[in-house]
């Protein structure tokens, strides 16, 4: 699993350009069962994501449709974790 961290290094007015068509990247990956969780951090300098993938490749495949990738608007950092604990509708593989 990953928690994916982006820090906006454009101006909230480019992000939110973008706005929409994130949204529906992020609509894809949670229909296709990869992403749990995601929303703004606070104060709005960036977002998390919470990413189920088979491997670091995966991710970066992922992330590389994002607009905000794509218009370099966003820098992710991406931290593999291993969850200890997990509720069981998380436990699904992919």
């Amino acid at each position: 699993m990953y928690l994916i961290m982006l820090q906006y290094i454009r101006p909230l007015a480019a992000i939110d350009h973008y706005l929409d068509a994130h949204q529906k990247f992020l609509e894809k990956y949670y229909q296709s069962g990869h992403f749990f969780l995601s929303g703004r951090r606070k104060p709005r300098t960036g977002a998390v994501i919470l990413c189920n993938a088979s491997s670091r490749k995966e991710v970066e495949a992922i992330l590389a449709e994002d607009p905000l990738d794509k218009f370099q608007l966003a820098l992710y950092e991406i931290i593999e974790i291993e969850p200890t604990t997990i509720p069981e509708e998380l436990k699904h593989p992919l």
